[in-house]
Order: C-alpha cells, then sequence, then structure tokens
C-alpha cells in the first residue's frame, strides 16, 4: 500500500514499525457545537483507512481524541451560562449521535483531555528540564520554538519568515513571538488544575502529544487529520514530542483536504457551513457518506445539493444491481451451459481493481468505480434471456453480490436491505419534492386500473400527470414500480 505521506510530500510504500500492527492517531473534535460536513469528511476517511487496514489482517490501534477543554468551549460555555464540561459532554454525545447515523466505527481508544492532566504536566515538566520550554510569573510555560531544529518540516514554513509575521499579544509574556503556550495560567472562572507552575490547563496542542505518546509506542505509523491541522498544530505537535523524546513521533501524516463551498473551505469561522444534521434533513445519512468517499481525500471537495442528488442517483443503481441480483438468485430452476469466459475475466479485473485503487493512496473514488463495473456486469448477465438461466450464471452472480458487498463494507457502504433502502430513498426524495406517497400510490394504481382496461388515453394522462410531479412509472412482471427522479 502507497501513502500520501505530507511530511515527505510524495507517495511511499507503507511498512508498519511493527510487521502485522499498525498505530493510528486521529485528532478529534473540539467540542463546542455540532458537526459540520468538514468534521464529517475527517472522520469518514478515517474511518475507511481502518477499515481498510484490518480488511487487509492488520492488528490495529486506533486512537482518536476529544478536545474537552480548550478556550472555545470555555467562550461557548459562557455565552450559555453552562459549564465548561457540560458543554463538552454534551457536544461529544451529540458527535456519536452523528457519526453513528454516518456509519463511522468507534476507535480502540478515545481519549479525553480532561483524563490526561497529569501526563500532560509531565510532558511539560520533561520539556522544561531539556530547555525546551520556560515558565513565565503568571503561571504560563511556553515551548521555545527556536530551541528544535527541525520546526517547519512539515508544514514546510521557514521560521524566519514565521517570524516576520509573529507578534506578542497583549497579556502574553512569552520571550519569542514564535513560542507557544504548553499550559495556561488559570483566569477566573476557568476550568484549571494544579501544576508546579501554579493552577492551570493544557494548550491545545500539548493534549494530542500527551495523549498519542500514552496509547501508541513512539514513533507510531500513522497520525492523521485535516489539511488545517497541518499547522500550526501538527507542526507543534512534531516539536513539542520530539523534543521530549528524541524520538521521531508518526512516520506517516495522512491529511484529508477541505469541503468547499464555492470554492471556499467550509469552516464555522467563515459563517459558510452546513451542519451533518442539517444535510440530514434532506437526504438518507449513506447518502452524504458515499458524497464525501466520491472523491479521493486529498481533494477538495466541493458541497452542493446539487452533488448530493447526484451521489444519490449513482447510490440507487448500486442498490438497485443488488436488489435485482437478489432477486435473481431466488430463482430455483437452472439449466447447464457456458458462459463467455470474458464475463469471468471482467469479473477479475474489476476485483484487482479495487484493491489497486485501495493500494494507491486509498482512491475511494476509482474503488467506487470498480464496484459500478461490477453492478454493469451483473447487469448485462440479467438481460441476456439465455445467460440469465444457466447455474454459470448464478454462480458468477452469487460472486458479484459478494463483491459489491464485501467492497461496500471496506467503504462502509451498501450494507442495507436492497428493498428497504430504496423505499427509504424514494421517501426522501418524496419529502424533498413535497409529494404525498399515498397520493402517488393512488394515481399508479389509477393508471394501471385503465390499462387493464384498455383506456389507453386515460393511461396515458394518468402517465404524464405523474411525469409532471418528478415520478417514474416502470411496469414489471410484478406490477407497476415508482419512484422520484
Amino acid at each position: 500500500m502507497r501513502l500520501y505521506n505530507t511530511l515527505t510530500h510524495a507517495k511511499e510504500t507503507f511498512v508498519p514499525v511493527q510487521p502485522g500492527k499498525v498505530g493510528l492517531y486521529v485528532c478529534g473534535i473540539t467540542a463546542y457545537d455540532l458537526c459540520h460536513v468538514g468534521h464529517a469528511r475527517s472522520n469518514v476517511v478515517f474511518d475507511v483507512l481502518a477499515r481498510y487496514l484490518r480488511s487487509q489482517g492488520f492488528e490495529l490501534t486506533f486512537v482518536r481524541n476529544f478536545t474537552d477543554v480548550d478556550d472555545k468551549i470555555i467562550k461557548r460555555a459562557n455565552e450559555l451560562g453552562q459549564a465548561p464540561m457540560e458543554v463538552a459532554e454534551r457536544n461529544i454525545q451529540e458527535f456519536y449521535t452523528d457519526m453513528d447515523r454516518l456509519g463511522v466505527m468507534r476507535p480502540d481508544v478515545e481519549p479525553r483531555c480532561t483524563a490526561h492532566i497529569p501526563e500532560m504536566i509531565e510532558l511539560t515538566k520533561t520539556l522544561v528540564d531539556k530547555g525546551h520550554a520556560y515558565a513565565t510569573e503568571n503561571g504560563d510555560v511556553y515551548f521555545k520554538v527556536r530551541s528544535f531544529e527541525g520546526y517547519g518540516k512539515l508544514s514546510g514554513r521557514d521560521i524566519e519568515d514565521l517570524k516576520a509575521g509573529a507578534r506578542i499579544a497583549p497579556g502574553e509574556h512569552k520571550k519569542d513571538p514564535l513560542d507557544f503556550a504548553l499550559w495556561k495560567g488559570a483566569k477566573p472562572g476557568e476550568p484549571s488544575w494544579d501544576s508546579p507552575w501554579g493552577p492551570g490547563r493544557p494548550g491545545w496542542h500539548l493534549e494530542c502529544s500527551a495523549m498519542s505518546g500514552k496509547y501508541l509506542p513512539q514513533p507510531f505509523d500513522i497520525h492523521g487529520g485535516g489539511q488545517d491541522l497541518i499547522f500550526p498544530h501538527h507542526e507543534n505537535e512534531i516539536a513539542q514530542s520530539e523534543a521530549a523524546t528524541g524520538s521521531e513521533l508518526a512516520k506517516f501524516w495522512v491529511h484529508n483536504g477541505f469541503v468547499q463551498i464555492n470554492s471556499e473551505k467550509m469552516s464555522k469561522s467563515l459563517g459558510n457551513f452546513f451542519t451533518i444534521r442539517d444535510i440530514l434533513k434532506s437526504f438518507l445519512p449513506e447518502t452524504l457518506r458515499y458524497f464525501l468517499l466520491s472523491m479521493h481525500y486529498r481533494s477538495p471537495l466541493d458541497f452542493s445539493f446539487d452533488s448530493m442528488e447526484e451521489a444519490e442517483k449513482a447510490q440507487r443503481r448500486i442498490y438497485f444491481a443488488l436488489s435485482q441480483t437478489q432477486e435473481e438468485l431466488a430463482r430455483s430452476k437452472r439449466s447447464k451451459g457456458p458462459l463467455p469466459e470474458e464475463l469471468g475475466q471482467e469479473l477479475e479485473a474489476a476485483e484487482q481493481g479495487f484493491r489497486a485503487a485501495m493500494e494507491d493512496d486509498l482512491n475511494t473514488a476509482a474503488a467506487m468505480g470498480q464496484i459500478f463495473t461490477l453492478a454493469r456486469l451483473a447487469g448485462r448477465i440479467m438481460e441476456n434471456k439465455t445467460w440469465r438461466k444457466t447455474q454459470a450464471a448464478a454462480d458468477l452472480l452469487a460472486r458479484l453480490q459478494k463483491d459489491i458487498l464485501g467492497f461496500g463494507a471496506v467503504l462502509g457502504l451498501f450494507q442495507q436491505d436492497p428493498a428497504q433502502f430504496l423505499l427509504d430513498l424514494r421517501a426522501m426524495r418524496s419529502q424533498r419534492k413535497g409529494l404525498d406517497p399515498a397520493e402517488i400510490e393512488s394515481l399508479v394504481e389509477a393508471r394501471q386500473v385503465a390499462r387493464k382496461n384498455k383506456n389507453f388515453e386515460e393511461s396515458d394522462r394518468l402517465r404524464a400527470e405523474l411525469a409532471d410531479k418528478g415520478v417514474e412509472v416502470q411496469d414489471t412482471p410484478a406490477g407497476p414500480v415508482w419512484d422520484v427522479v
């Protein structure tokens, strides 16, 4: 498997530090508000990476933290007149609700900042003792950026360029504008813990270094997160962790691209964001997951409701193919006879193509393309009246079905009952268009009655009325089937 390593700016062959085992640390949310679609992308991407690694037989330890004390949480708590821990706990539970709906599996370890204060104090003491940090008279402790020779190696920032734009804010007592806070002296009304420098709380960057260091031996294999974390968060993590231990923090640094609105990064600070719940009022959760995986994880992803509808249509094609395959495999009578060899060859090529795509820097877009190849192949077999009756066709369709479900499981897609999913999808589309399913059923039934009575003029009129509402009717041996297009 090859992964793009932000540290080296190149795709590299992934070789774990310990054969057969992988340590993965991903920066989690700061729990001050509901998650937006950008958060969804990051969590879905690393969920797929974890699923794929496990599917390849690796023993994975996946750690994803929660920041449950932070300036943003304290600010939101003050706005709401609530305790910071109350705000954090509520938003952690809301995060679980959103991620569960998106099919994001729980990591192996989910450390919270407030449960690891002793480890953060010890790490800070080590940095002070080694001359990489210093305490100030007001109880703050700062990391001395210039004491770490490799600063800037992840982000490609030059320390002199950074110095030109750096300033010391009012109230800060740091010696160099580049230095960043490891420990913040207590302020009135804020959460605080006792420390050698007086009561206070950890800085954001310190938290991840302490928590990853507790659960994963350094160096561990993969550190992940969104591109917005490369600088300063991940750069500062590297500096403080490696200065404290003298060892590399992580071998691979993997970052997902932004979700954009009109080519601008989606973020709460810019106000151009949709929460996950905003989207799920109009689309099924799996459709959002599908959309998030429809582009390579490092590429920017432009969000729009039109794009979501396109994702929905594509997703429906796979579930429809699964539904049709399921029905075809339920037929009991089969004849003997071979299938053309190229059908089996196409199937094998798609199987190899899926793995090749995932091995090539987790290319989920290309991997999903192979699933569509399998669906089209299944359709061709079922459309051929001679092939479909044979046992060879049944065997090949069963293998196709197994592949689609197996590949889908790695992506966290296509695992629902096809018939029920298609009904749920139809209901969601009806809701968006303001249609009453009972009224549509009545029109479809009236058209069927007209057809039986050979009243083709009335049948055509009803079909046109349904079409005007965005409803398409297919006449099948089992009766008419309608959908919203």
